[in-house]
C-alpha cells in the first residue's frame, strides 16, 4: 500500500502544481495583484486558503460521493450568486488600489509589520474559491486526466482511476447531459474525457477496501493543495522580486485591469447563477 500512497501523492502534487498555472481564474488574478503590490505574505496565506477549498473538492470528487451530486447540482445558482457578489466586491476595492511612487516600499514595510493588514486572507482565498462551483468540475477532469495518463504508464493509482471515471459516468446519468451545459466552459467539458476512456490503458484489478480508498484519497487531495500553494508561492516570489523593474504607472494600469477582470468574473457568475434559476 506504501507503494501506490508514494505514487499517487506525487501525481497529486503534479496535478496541483500544474493545473494550478492558468492566470486566467479569480484565486489567480487577486495573488498577482496583490503580488505586484509586494504583500508575500498576504499572497502565501491567500494561497493556503484556497488549496483548503481545492481539498475539500478534490476530496469529493476522487473519493467518488456521486450521491451528493444530485443535492449539489441544486445549490450551485445559489453558489455561484453569492459568489458573484463576494468576487465583485474583491474586485471593485482592486480597482480603488493606487501605488504611490514614492513611498510604496516605505509603506509595504509598515503593511508588513502589522498582523491586522494579514487577517481574513486565508478566509478571502477560501471563500473565493469554495464559491466557484466550476472548481469542483475543473479538478474532476484534471484529476481523471492525471490519473488516466498515469495508470496508462502502468502506475499504480490505487484505484483512483476507476473510481473516478465511474464518478463522471454516474453524474453523466444523474444530470442528462452536463457536457452541452454552457455555464461550463469549454476546457471543463466531459466530452474529452469521454474519448480519452478510449484510449489504451492498463487495467489493474485490484481489491479496494472502504479504508484504502479514503486513505488514497486523502493523500492524493493533500498533496494536490500543496502542489497548489507551492505554485502560488513560487509565483509570488518571482512576482515580488521584479516588481520594481515595472513603472509604477503601467504598475497601476495592470493592477486596476485585474480588478476589472474579477468584477467580469463576477457578472459571468451572476449571469449564470440567474440563467440556471431560470
Amino acid at each position: 500500500m506504501t507503494g501506490h500512497l508514494i505514487t499517487i501523492s506525487i501525481i497529486g502534487l503534479l496535478a496541483g502544481f500544474f493545473f494550478s498555472m492558468p492566470i486566467a481564474g479569480p484565486i489567480s488574478i487577486l495573488i498577482t495583484s496583490n503580488a505586484l503590490k509586494g504583500r508575500l505574505k498576504y499572497c502565501n496565506l491567500l494561497a493556503v486558503g484556497s488549496a483548503v477549498a481545492d481539498f475539500i473538492y478534490v476530496l469529493i470528487a476522487v473519493y467518488g460521493i456521486t450521491h451528493l451530486f444530485s443535492v449539489y447540482k441544486g445549490v450551485i445558482p445559489y453558489i455561484l450568486g453569492a459568489g458573484a457578489l463576494f468576487v465583485f466586491y474583491v474586485g471593485y476595492r482592486i480597482v480603488r488600489t493606487k501605488f504611490d511612487p514614492e513611498h510604496i516600499d516605505e509603506e509595504q514595510r509598515l503593511a508588513d509589520k502589522q498582523d491586522n493588514k494579514h487577517k481574513g486572507a486565508i478566509y478571502t482565498g477560501f471563500m473565493l474559491n469554495f464559491l466557484n462551483p466550476t472548481l469542483f468540475f475543473g479538478w474532476m477532469i484534471s484529476s481523471f486526466i492525471m490519473l488516466s495518463f498515469a495508470a496508462s504508464l502502468g502506475f499504480d493509482t490505487g484505484g483512483l482511476s476507476t473510481s473516478v471515471d465511474q464518478s463522471l459516468d454516474q453524474m453523466g446519468k444523474i444530470d442528462g447531459g452536463i457536457t452541452e451545459k454552457p455555464k461550463i466552459p469549454t476546457y471543463l467539458q466531459f466530452d474529452t474525457l469521454k474519448m480519452m476512456k478510449k484510449e489504451n490503458r492498463i487495467e489493474r484489478h485490484v481489491k479496494v477496501t472502504h479504508y484504502n480508498h479514503l486513505t488514497t484519497s486523502l493523500f492524493y487531495a493533500i498533496f494536490l493543495a500543496v502542489g497548489s500553494v507551492l505554485w502560488f508561492f513560487l509565483l509570488t516570489v518571482t512576482l515580488v522580486k521584479f516588481r520594481k523593474r515595472i513603472n509604477i504607472n503601467v504598475l497601476n494600469w495592470f493592477v486596476r485591469a485585474m480588478g476589472i477582470m474579477l468584477c467580469l468574473f463576477a457578472l459571468f457568475f451572476g449571469y449564470t447563477a440567474v440563467k440556471m434559476l431560470l
